[in-house]
């Protein structure tokens, strides 16, 4: 099987909307300020490798060539050099910033989290050109400390708001990441980790309020914190590591653009409720790649903002290449929405192997409240089981009404099979006003299906070529 080696690319940078946005002196003090030192010579980049196969599809080569790789200068910051213990009980808070201080200050490179014990710690804040990078056999316990995880911006369910630091945080950086072979445990922050208002953020929308007022922390109202989120960033690479006892979804890249998603795995077995494995949200460019996904929810979920805010930020999420993964959530493997008022598109998924109780292939959704599209959507060697159908499209998702009819469709669908689908192989349902623009499928056989028959409405050109159904020709 042909391989591709991807390199770093280059591109033109875009200039960030601030238009309802922190600045970086908005944000909170000092958490993310530039370090003005003089230019020091670079020694040479350690470049990162991920191996691609080649895709059937050209557009999906096109954006695995462009999608940039960040690349650091080889420089080492050992966190044990700033005074970090690996005992489980020192809080190494302060020591972990030093050395990411350290490192950003020298032109960036690689701060190291060593193997051997368990670092404590609350939320670490990258910055550019920093790689933090845990050692075979290396954790980083979060700690239960809610005063550790400053407010910061984010986005709770799609909607802009401060809440507590996820995990994990990087604002308006550039060239981050997050690699090795070690683990990240969240177990601890379930003491203050918690909270699903996310009516309250809608009330406070609906008064105009902007999001740098939209304060959780001392509202009396709760809402989880992601486990890792660059935000606004370009040329992320999040690289092998293992999270562990995440509270609410686990990658959550948002507003950014030139992700690499590699080798990582999300531990189903620690899973609490809503935990999606990987939520690229508004973002351009993301390449997720040789995963072992599990969660308590869907597996990869790509949203773009949800109602009204959501068409305030006005981003879609778009260009995303999903390729050899092992799918263990329990609802969608590929799902689009809800939160996907600013749309989807383009988005290729190729050789996923699905099992446990995951219920669909393809998840889509949205409603007439939350609008949005999700245009040119491929699975290409999608196989396993599946819970509930294999495609399963919804344009009255939670039965919420508006003005915004949701747009779907293309769907591609081709080279996939199935050994259980324990309902229909496809539920796909547009609107009377908003048909689905086509369902193509080709080349597919499901097995163990044990509801026969498909629905299919409102449904434009939909078309089956050599498509199987318990043996039979649909």
């Amino acid at each position: 099987m042909p391989w591709i080696r991807r390199r770093t690319g280059s591109f033109t940078r875009r200039k960030a909307s601030t238009d309802g946005r922190f600045t970086r002196r908005q944000l909170i003090k000092g958490t993310l300020a530039v370090s003005l030192v003089p230019a020091l010579p670079a020694p040479p980049a350690r470049r990162y490798r991920v191996d691609v196969p080649v895709l059937p599809w050209p557009a999906a080569n096109d954006i695995v060539a462009n999608t940039t790789i960040p690349t650091f200068p080889d420089r080492s910051f050992p966190i044990t050099g700033y005074g970090a213990k690996s005992d489980g009980k020192t809080d190494n808070t302060a020591a972990i910033g030093k050395a990411i201080d350290a490192c950003a200050a020298a032109g960036g490179g690689h701060v190291i989290v060593p193997s051997g014990g368990s670092f404590l710690t609350g939320a670490i804040h990258l910055k550019s050109n920093v790689d933090l990078h845990l050692e075979p056999g290396a954790v980083l316990t979060f700690s239960g400390d809610a005063s550790k995880y400053p407010n910061v911006l984010t986005r709770y369910e799609g909607i802009e708001c401060v809440n507590r630091s996820p995990m994990i945080y990087a604002y308006g950086q550039k060239n981050i990441g997050l690699t090795g072979k070690g683990t990240l445990d969240a177990a601890a922050t379930s003491s203050w980790n918690k909270g699903s208002d996310r009516a309250y953020l809608e009330t406070l929308v609906a008064k105009g309020t902007p999001p740098d007022k939209r304060v959780v922390p001392g509202s009396g109202h709760t809402m989880r914190s992601a486990f890792v989120e660059p935000y606004a960033c370009e040329n992320v690479l999040i690289q092998g590591v293992t999270l562990k006892n995440p509270m609410f979804w686990q990658l959550h890249p948002t507003l950014c653009r030139n992700v690499t998603v590699d080798g990582v795995t999300t531990d189903p077995s620690t899973a609490h409720s809503n935990t999606d494995g990987c939520d690229p949200e508004s973002c351009d460019h993301v390449v997720i790649a040789n995963c072992v996904l599990g969660a308590h929810d869907d597996n990869i979920a790509i949203k773009s903002g949800r109602d009204a805010d959501g068409r305030r930020v006005n981003v879609p999420c778009q260009n995303l290449v999903v390729v050899n993964c092992v799918m263990n959530g329990n609802w969608g493997a590929i799902t689009c929405g809800s939160e996907q008022t600013g749309g989807i598109r383009n988005v290729y998924a190729y050789r996923l192997t699905v099992k446990g109780d995951t219920k669909f292939a393809l998840y889509v959704k949205s409603n007439t409240l939350r609008g949005g599209f999700s245009e040119n959507i491929n699975l290409d060697s999608v196989s396993g089981t599946f819970a509930r159908a294999f495609v399963y499209v919804t344009s009255t998702y939670n039965s919420q009404t508006g003005g915004y009819a949701p747009s779907f469709g293309p769907f591609t669908i081709s080279n996939c099979a199935s050994t259980k689908v324990a309902g229909k192989t496809f539920d796909v349902s547009g609107l009377p006003n908003a048909h689905v623009h086509g369902l193509a499928v080709t080349n597919c056989a499901f097995a163990g299906v044990s509801d026969t028959s498909n629905t299919l409405k409102y449904v434009d050109n939909a078309r089956f070529t050599n498509v199987t159904v318990n043996g039979r020709p649909i």
